[in-house]
């Protein structure tokens, strides 16, 4: 029988082994960041867009900045890969970190891309969340590298930003609204349900990340107006409610409308029910190939880097296809469809897709649409095929597609199956847009092995 002594003894002796082992430092864990993670930044960001109803122009710019932001960090050490700084208009080299050691380039350059997506967007409560839990998250696994990287990304979204409040954003905020008082009956005039004012008609004024000017890729004049029969105004005038009446009269399975509300895009579409008006709301033409372009990274297995310069590609040549195209859109301040076929044709006519606010030359969608295509190409190829299933959550079957260009051709024709542009501003929009997104692909050096070359 032990001893009172001898039982101390082994008592005391187990109570050293324990205290031993639990001033042992616990092991720490180190911080992965994959290119799923940079997918569900990118997504949260376009969700609260959706949310707060940024237009098409604005929500171009939410996307444009983050990703240089994350690109800039990721390819500061990836030899295969350039800094953009001196190729973006104004856009200077990223401070240098204060210590790399213990710094993850990729845990920073996530840490950048929430940040700066947070201070783009109206509800900042709504990606402060998901930061906080990543960053519990992380500095449970790995305080130190935690605290180290997140120092260097947020110093980066800093630098990132001082560029940004110098586009000229801020100042549009407050010049005037566009006026429509005009007897001219070839300019641009609101249109129902909500008869909104113009949209954005000093986004030329935002400095381009890329082209030299808004007007750089100015298009050809539109059609002459003229209600004169045999101008060519006319016909495409009567082509758009022809095409219109043609396909209401297949029914809603027509292949016409399918390929219209796929690509319809609209961010806010009001919706009047007796004598209550409300607002569906969707993503942005941008947001859509922003889409693709994360359909297209995971298809090809791409890494962070790869990921980011995907995204980072895309964003801007879609950044500078709305600055060029707003530019042509109130300088040529063309009448929408809808206005003119209800009061020379039918006056109970409605196109297939909401008329948006904003002037109708050149098309929007056929312009950004021929941008990203170019940008896409020129890193996966012209025989990239995919399944864009971009609209699901938005109750739209999924589309299939052989290139990125038959994509973007999709895009713009389905503003005329919608009843929304002439053809002039479909066909001259996507030559637009190609040109931006062909310049965005010969301006840029991003990769060190020259890109695919877009054809």
């Amino acid at each position: 029988m032990m001893t009172h002594t001898l039982i101390s003894r082994c008592f005391g002796a187990l109570l050293l082994v324990i205290s031993f082992t639990a001033c042992e430092e616990k092991p720490m864990e180190p911080i992965v960041i994959t290119a799923e993670d940079f997918h569900t930044s990118v997504n949260n960001v376009t969700q609260v867009m959706i949310h707060d109803i940024f237009s098409p122009p604005q929500a171009s710019r939410i996307y444009a900045y983050p990703n240089v932001a994350a690109y800039e960090i990721l390819s500061s050490t990836n030899n295969e890969y350039n800094s953009l700084a001196n190729q973006l208009t104004d856009f200077t080299a990223i401070p240098t970190p204060t210590t790399t050691e213990n710094l993850n380039y990729e845990l920073a350059a996530l840490v950048a891309h929430i940040d700066l997506s947070r201070r783009l967007v109206f509800s900042e409560d709504k990606i402060t969340p998901y930061r906080d839990s990543l960053y519990q998250l992380w500095n449970t696994k790995n305080p130190t590298e935690y605290t180290v990287s997140k120092t260097y990304g947020l110093a980066v979204a800093d630098h990132v930003a001082a560029w940004m409040d110098g586009d000229m954003y801020k100042e549009t905020r407050t010049m005037p609204k566009f006026s429509v008082i005009t007897d001219d009956p070839s300019r641009w005039q609101p249109t129902p349900p909500s008869y909104g004012d113009g949209i954005e008609p000093h986004w030329n004024k935002i400095r381009p990340f890329v082209i030299d000017s808004a007007s750089q890729f100015k298009p050809v004049p539109p059609p002459a107006y003229s209600m004169d029969e045999n101008s060519d105004f006319y016909k495409e005038l009567k082509e758009v409610y022809d095409i219109s009446e043609s396909i209401t009269a297949k029914g809603d399975d027509a292949e016409e409308i399918a390929i219209a509300q796929f690509w319809d895009c609209n961010p806010y579409v009001s919706v009047t029910r007796g004598h209550l008006m409300f607002a569906t709301k969707k993503i942005t033409p941008g947001a859509h190939w922003i889409g693709i372009a994360k359909i297209a990274s995971r298809n090809a297995g791409h890494d962070v880097m790869q990921t980011m310069y995907t995204y980072t590609k895309t964003s801007l040549a879609i950044a500078d296809a709305f600055i060029s195209c707003w530019d042509e859109k109130y300088r040529s301040n063309l009448v929408r469809p809808e206005t003119l076929i209800n009061e020379h044709f039918n006056d109970n006519w409605q196109p297939i897709l909401q008329t948006p606010p904003f002037p109708e030359y050149v098309s929007g969608h056929s312009v950004v649409s021929g941008a990203a295509a170019e940008a896409l190409t020129s890193i996966f190829g012209d025989g990239f095929s995919f399944i864009d299933d971009t609209e699901l959550p938005f109750g739209l079957p999924v589309r299939s597609f052989s290139s990125f260009r038959d994509a973007a051709s999709e895009a713009a024709v389905s503003r005329l199956y919608g009843g929304i542009h002439y053809r002039a501003a479909v066909d001259n929009g996507l030559v637009q847009g190609k040109n931006i997104g062909r310049f965005v692909n010969a301006t840029l050096k991003m990769k060190v092995n020259k890109d695919q070359v877009s054809n």
